[in-house]
């Protein structure tokens, strides 16, 4: 066989095409119909509906707009349940913006010491053009949340509200990636921690000057007040980030851990992992998951939601998913009938060969249970009220086990033997592991 298409088989591509009426039948429609309507499996539509048996929500979804802020959204969103009703009122939202701005801060710090620790190695090694293909990206993972409210607190949104910038932030992005890729250019000439050291000092007042024009300069404190659902005046005073955390965070964010179904054979359940140069928080305890059954995964889920705490999750979220219904569906779409042809990697499958990540996190705030198990998930998603059920969606559990990666639970929902495991030293993957992923 020709290692080069030669004529002679590109005919016979097209004979083969031409050959069979069907085919022509389907690219007529194709040409004047997005694919995805033709590909929609109704029955699976019409099994659908956005009841469940075990229901939390009862507010209102947020929007991330134009940004990849999402990990930071459902991380605030899980801990506002708790803000409103300590504070008696029906819709709460912590600053997201302000997270948004230490975040940005702190990644480039992290970056600039990564730059700093490989700066002896080639610019093309395969770390260094990793680090260097997304110096300042909006994505995160669960314990990066942690990390930065375990270090600069939060604030109510009327303190450090949403700017232009915070909402769609692709050129405020590309600045700072300006400034970091430049700043890794002279880091990297210098000789001496102390003399890179001192010049990252001036990098990071560029970088804080470029975020406080865009998003503003965060508080060190402010006067909070409030009417709650009873119209009743209450005034804390003076507060500093830190302490309204401490006042109004009722979930002990540190003491949950992240979870992963990682189902490659290099990837054992029952262990630990790290990303090398996964995080951004200088000094922060290293972003560690741990592996674990899929079944366990939902089953811890499911328990958390019926004791009445919502669920932080990641996923690779545009997986068969239709956007104007608010529904996912591991079989929502059929591409082997349109096409003529099968799709057969698996999860595993879908990981090794760049298929698939994590590209998304939210919060599931409901689940319907028959017998006990889960036969679909409720989802607050963070992109404004328009779709699905005024912005929470609907997963059926088919879904859940194909194409989520990640959940946050208490350590202590875990069976012993797991809580054990917590302990061990992770397993270290590369920096451009999947895993690794950031969901924005």
């Amino acid at each position: 066989m020709e290692r080069n298409l030669t004529a002679e088989q590109l005919a016979l591509f097209e004979k083969e095409f031409a050959s069979n009426p069907q085919y022509r039948v389907m690219q007529n429609a194709v040409t004047e119909t997005p694919v995805t309507k033709i590909a929609l499996d109704r029955q699976v539509v019409t099994s659908i509906d956005h009841s469940v048996s075990n229901l939390l929500d009862d507010w209102k979804v947020t929007n991330q707009k134009k940004s990849g802020r999402c990990w930071l959204f459902a991380g605030l969103n899980l801990l506002r349940v708790g803000a409103a009703d300590k504070l008696n009122v029906k819709d709460f939202e912590f600053s997201q913006n302000y997270l948004l701005f230490w975040d940005k801060f702190e990644r480039a710090n992290f970056f600039l010491e990564a730059m700093i620790d490989t700066a002896e190695r080639d610019v093309d090694d395969r770390t260094v053009a990793h680090l260097l293909s997304d110096p300042i990206g909006d994505g995160g993972q669960w314990n990066m949340f942690v990390a930065l409210v375990r270090k600069h607190g939060l604030v109510p949104k009327t303190a450090m509200p949403e700017t232009e910038s915070s909402s769609a932030t692709a050129q405020m992005n590309d600045t700072l990636r300006k400034l970091l890729r430049q700043g890794a250019r002279d880091l990297r000439k210098l000789d001496g921690a102390e003399t890179q050291r001192a010049h990252k000092q001036k990098i990071l007042t560029d970088v804080h000057r470029v975020l406080s024009i865009h998003l503003g300069t965060p508080p060190q404190k402010f006067l909070w007040q409030w009417k709650d659902s009873e119209k009743d005046f209450h005034r804390d005073g003076w507060t500093t980030p830190a302490e309204f955390a401490a006042a109004y965070v009722t979930l002990p964010v540190d003491d949950y851990v992240c979870l992963v179904h990682d189902p490659r054979e290099s990837s054992p359940t029952g262990k630990t992992f790290t990303v090398d140069y996964l995080g951004n928080v200088i000094d922060a305890p290293p972003v560690v998951y741990l592996n674990v059954e899929i079944e366990l995964m939902k089953k811890l889920a499911q328990d958390a939601i019926v004791g009445g705490e919502p669920v932080w999750f990641g996923c690779d979220v545009g997986k068969q998913m239709s956007g104007d219904l608010g529904y996912w569906d591991a079989k929502l779409y059929d591409y082997d009938a349109v096409y003529d042809t099968e799709f057969t990697l698996d999860k595993a499958e879908r990981l090794l060969h760049h298929e698939t990540l994590m590209t998304h996190a939210m919060l599931f705030t409901g689940v319907d249970l028959v017998d006990g198990k889960p036969r679909r998930w409720r989802v607050e998603n963070s992109w404004g009220d328009e779709k699905a059920d005024s912005g929470f969606w609907t997963m059926n559990d088919s879904w859940f086990g194909e194409h989520v990666f990640e959940i946050a639970v208490r350590r202590s929902a875990l069976p012993e033997d797991l809580q054990a495991r917590l302990d061990d030293a992770p397993i270290v993957l590369p920096a451009w592991d999947p895993m690794g992923a950031l969901a924005d």
